[in-house]
C-alpha cells in the first residue's frame, strides 16, 4: 500500500539540513504535554541505533519515520539526531509491523494478537488488513464482531493518513493534525485552512500559538476578526489558569496587543464584538472599569453570590432548645472537652444557615465536623460530608466514621447529558452540607454545588484559608470570608496533644512569619530538616532518604506511606525527573510494560490529571498500577480498591505520581512527606506553598532543603492577586439580608437593657 509524502514546508526546506530515515526500535520518554519524545531508530546500515529527539509526539513502536534535523553532542548522553521536522509511514518489515499494531493504534489489536497476525500473515499482514480483512478470520480467537471493529479502525485511519498527510505539508505536526482529523474528519483541511484560529477553541492542547503559526503559513490577515477574537480569548483562559475569574480591560487589551502586535483600536472592537455575540461580559466594577469575563465565568461567579444569597434569605430549622445541654452530651458521648471557641464553633452550626470554619492544624476542626454530625444526626436530621478530592472525602470519613463523598460523585455526573444530575430540579437529600478543604473549590465547583443544596438546608464550610487556593479560577474561600457578610469562626488555639507535634507547631510558626524549628537527626521526632541545595546532592540525597533512611528509622513503607512533594515540574528535582528516578530506586523489579509512550510497571503509584466522570476519577487522585491487557493494550489502575481501565488513547490522563506538586497533594494527608525545598526553586517560594506542603504530613515531615530557601519562602507573604469579584457581590447579594436580621434583634436587646 503506498503512502502519501508529505511536502516539505517552506521554511524547513531552506534551511541545511540532514536526513535520516528508519524503524522506531524502543520508544524511551514521551511527554504528552511538550510533545517532546527519545526514540531509538534502527537505520539501515547503522551498528546501533540512532538516539533521535524532538517533537516526535504519537510515534509508534515499529513505524518507518522519515526525519530532517541535525546531529548534536548532548554533555550527558552524547551523540543525538536532534528533529525540526518529519513524517511516518507504514512500515515494511514483520519486525516492524508487529510493533506498529501492537502498539495499540488500531483498537481491537493489542501486543498478543500483533504477534499472532504476523506470524500467520508475516508481511502481507497489513495489506490483508487493507484488502481483504474477512481474512483476518483465519486466525484463530478472532470472530466477525472483532473482525468489524479492526476493520472499520484501519479504514477510518486510512482516510486520516491522507488527512493527516496533507496537514503535515502546512507544517502541521503528526500529534496535532491526528487530534483534527479526529474533530472534524473529511472537513479537516477545509477547516484548517480557512479558519486556523477555530482549532485553539476546539482541540485540546493545540493552543493560539499552533494556530496563529499556522495562519502565518497561510499567509492570512494579521487583522482578521478570527485572529484578534481567538487571541483575546488566548490572554483570558491563560490568565485563568492562573486563577484569575476575570481580567481588567486595560490589562487584557494591553497583553493582547504585545502578543499579537497589532494597534488597540481593532482589539477594542473585537473585544465588543466577542461581548454581543454572549462569548463574554463586560461588567463595570470599581472606580469605574470594566472586567473581561468569559461567559462560563460570569455566569459561575454571579451563581454563586445570588444562589448564596437566596440560601441564606430562606428560613431553616429552627435551632434546638437547651443547645448548651446538647453541646455537654455531645462533649460526653465522645470523651472531649470543647473549648470556648470549638463550643461557639458549635452552636453556630446548629444556627447559621451559612457559616465558615476556618484554622490550621491542631485547631480542632475535624472535632468540630465530629461533634456536629453528632447533633444533627441525634436530632435526625440527614448530613452529608463531602469534600473536593477523594483522598480528603477519604481523610474526613476515616477521622468522622461517618460516610463521606466527593463533591463530584455528591452531584452525579450524568453521561446523557453531560452535566450534573444534582441542581435546582433535583437537589441534594439532605438538611445539612458540611464541605471540608473548602480552600480547594474554585468558582465553577462552588456554583454546581451551591445549585444542588436544597433551600432549607444548612450550609458550613470549613477550611484553612492560609493553604494554597483552588488551581482552578477564583479563591472562594478567602472572598466569603472577607465578604463580611457571612459567620465566619476563627480557630487560633492549638491543643494539647497537637502542641506536642513539631510538625504543627512549624506550620503555625512558618504562617506566622517566623522560622521554623530545625532538628537535623532522623528518628527522633516527627519534623527533620536535611540541609542540601546543589540540584544533584540533593537528588542524591532525596533517593537515599526515601529508598533507605526514612523506612529504617521510622518503618514507613517508601511506596505506600511516602509521598515526595516538590514545586518544579522540570529539572533534576522537578517531578518529571524524580519518578523517573523513584521508579527505578524503589519499583525495578517488576517487567516494565510500554504504555502511552512511557514505561510503566505493576505497583507503580499514579495520579489522575483531569477530571474523568465518565470513570468516577478525579483531578489528584492517586492508584496503584495493578495491571495490563496484553491483548488490548490497555492499562489497569487500582484506586482505593476499584479497578478502572484506561485504553491506550487515554495515556495523558495518568502520570507517575512518587513524586507530585504542593497543588496536586492539597487535599491529601500522607504519613510521611519529604519537601524538597531549594533556592533554584526561587520563582515558586512562597510561604502559603510551604505551609500548605508541611501540613500534608501527619506523622512525619522531612524537609530536604537548604536554609536560604526556607527564609525566602517563609518572608515571601505576597500572595499572588487573583482578579476575583465575589466578595463584593455576595455583600450585595447578603448585605439587605444581614441588616434585616440586625433589625431584628436590636429592639430585642435594648428592650432587654431597659
Amino acid at each position: 500500500m503506498a503512502e502519501p509524502r508529505p511536502p516539505i514546508p517552506a521554511e524547513i526546506a531552506g534551511q541545511p539540513l540532514e536526513t535520516l530515515e528508519g524503524a522506531v526500535e524502543r520508544l524511551t520518554f514521551a511527554d504528552p504535554e511538550t510533545h517532546y519524545a527519545v526514540v531509538r531508530l534502527k537505520v539501515k546500515g547503522a551498528r546501533h541505533p540512532v538516539t533521535v529527539v524532538g517533537p516526535l509526539a504519537g510515534v509508534q513502536e515499529g513505524e518507518q519515520l522519515h526525519l530532517k534535523g541535525t546531529y548534536e553532542v548532548h554533555p550527558k548522553w552524547g551523540e543525538q539526531f536532534k528533529v525540526v521536522w518529519w513524517y511516518a509511514v507504514l512500515p515494511a518489515t514483520v519486525a516492524g509491523i508487529e510493533k506498529y499494531l501492537a502498539s495499540g493504534l488500531i483498537k481491537g489489536i493489542g501486543p498478543e494478537l500483533a504477534q499472532r497476525l504476523v506470524a500467520h500473515f508475516g508481511a502481507e499482514t497489513l495489506t490483508v488488513i487493507d484488502d481483504q480483512p474477512e481474512r483476518l478470520k483465519e486466525v484463530s480467537g478472532i470472530g466477525p464482531k472483532r473482525i468489524e471493529q479492526i476493520r472499520h479502525d484501519w479504514q477510518g485511519r486510512k482516510e486520516m493518513r491522507d488527512v493527516v498527510v496533507a496537514l503535515q505539508g502546512l507544517g502541521v505536526g503528526l500529534a496535532h493534525a491526528g487530534k483534527i482529523y479526529q474533530r472534524y474528519g473529511a472537513q479537516a483541511l477545509e477547516v484548517v485552512t480557512t479558519n486556523p484560529y477555530q482549532l485553539a477553541l476546539d482541540i485540546q492542547g493545540l493552543g493560539f500559538l499552533t494556530a496563529d503559526r499556522l495562519a502565518g503559513r497561510l499567509n492570512l490577515d494579521p487583522l482578521t476578526p478570527a485572529r484578534l477574537a481567538a487571541g483575546l480569548l488566548h490572554v483570558l483562559d491563560t490568565l485563568a489558569s492562573d486563577g484569575h475569574v476575570y481580567v481588567p480591560e486595560d490589562e487584557l487589551l494591553d497583553r493582547t496587543e504585545e502578543l499579537l502586535q497589532v494597534d488597540r483600536k481593532p482589539l477594542a472592537r473585537a473585544l465588543e464584538l466577542q461581548a454581543r455575540e454572549g462569548r463574554v461580559n463586560l461588567p463595570e466594577l470599581d472606580h469605574g472599569q470594566r472586567g473581561v469575563y468569559k461567559r462560563t465565568a460570569w455566569v459561575a461567579e454571579t451563581g454563586v453570590a445570588q444562589t448564596l444569597g437566596r440560601l441564606a434569605a430562606t428560613a431553616g430549622a429552627a435551632p434546638p432548645l437547651h443547645l448548651d445541654d446538647l453541646i455537654s452530651q455531645v462533649q460526653a458521648r465522645q470523651r472531649l472537652e470543647l473549648s470556648e471557641e470549638q463550643a461557639q464553633a458549635v452552636a453556630a452550626a446548629l444556627k447559621e444557615k451559612v457559616m465558615v470554619i476556618t484554622g490550621g492544624p491542631g485547631t480542632g476542626k475535624t472535632t468540630i465536623i465530629s461533634c456536629i454530625l453528632d447533633l444533627y444526626q441525634g436530632m435526625g436530621a440527614r448530613v452529608l460530608l463531602m469534600a473536593p478530592t477523594g483522598r480528603a472525602a477519604k481523610r474526613l470519613s476515616e477521622t468522622t466514621a461517618a460516610a463521606a463523598t466527593t463533591i463530584h460523585r455528591a452531584l452525579e455526573f450524568s453521561p446523557q447529558t453531560g452535566g450534573f444530575k444534582r441542581g435546582p430540579a433535583e437537589p441534594l437529600k439532605a438538611e445539612v452540607v458540611v464541605v471540608d478543604e473548602t480552600s480547594m473549590v474554585d468558582i465553577y465547583l462552588m456554583y454546581h454545588l451551591l445549585r444542588a443544596i436544597p433551600p432549607n438546608a444548612r450550609l458550613i464550610l470549613v477550611g484553612d484559608a492560609h493553604q494554597l487556593p483552588a488551581v482552578g479560577p477564583g479563591n472562594v474561600l478567602k472572598d466569603l470570608m472577607d465578604s463580611g457578610v457571612l459567620r465566619v469562626m476563627h480557630l487560633t488555639q492549638i491543643y494539647r496533644q497537637a502542641r506536642e507535634s513539631l510538625i504543627v507547631v512549624n506550620a503555625h510558626r512558618i504562617n506566622q512569619g517566623t522560622f521554623p524549628v530545625l532538628p537535623t537527626k532522623l528518628g527522633r521526632g516527627d519534623f527533620v530538616f536535611i540541609e542540601a541545595d546543589e540540584p544533584e546532592d540533593l537528588k542524591r540525597r532525596l533517593l537515599d532518604l526515601v529508598g533507605r533512611e526514612i523506612p529504617r528509622h521510622y518503618g514507613l513503607d517508601p511506596m505506600r506511606d511516602l509521598q515526595v512533594i516538590t514545586p518544579m515540574h522540570r529539572g533534576p528535582v522537578g517531578i518529571q525527573n524524580l519518578n523517573h528516578e523513584l521508579q527505578q530506586r524503589l519499583n525495578s523489579e517488576s517487567p516494565p510494560w510500554q504504555w502511552g509512550g512511557r514505561a510503566f510497571r505493576r505497583f507503580d503509584k499514579v495520579m489522575q490529571l483531569r477530571n474523568n466522570y465518565y470513570k468516577e476519577v478525579f483531578n489528584g487522585d492517586i492508584g496503584q498500577v495493578c495491571g495490563y491487557i496484553a491483548a488490548t493494550g490497555q492499562l489497569q489502575v487500582d484506586f482505593d480498591g476499584r479497578v478502572v481501565t484506561y485504553d491506550p488513547g487515554e495515556k495523558e490522563e495518568i502520570t507517575l505520581a512518587y513524586a507530585v506538586t504542593v497543588h496536586k497533594a492539597q487535599g491529601s494527608e500522607f504519613p510521611g512527606v519529604l519537601i524538597v525545598l531549594s533556592t533554584h526553586h526561587y520563582m515558586l517560594l512562597q510561604r502559603n506553598l510551604l505551609y500548605t506542603a508541611l501540613t500534608r504530613g501527619r506523622r512525619l515531615v522531612v524537609l530536604l532543603g537548604s536554609k536560604r530557601a526556607l527564609g525566602m519562602a517563609i518572608h515571601n507573604d505576597r500572595p499572588v492577586k487573583r482578579y476575583t469579584y465575589l466578595a463584593p457581590r455576595l455583600r450585595e447579594a447578603l448585605g439587605p439580608i444581614k441588616a434585616v436580621k440586625m433589625l431584628d434583634i436590636l429592639p430585642t436587646q435594648g428592650h432587654n437593657q431597659k
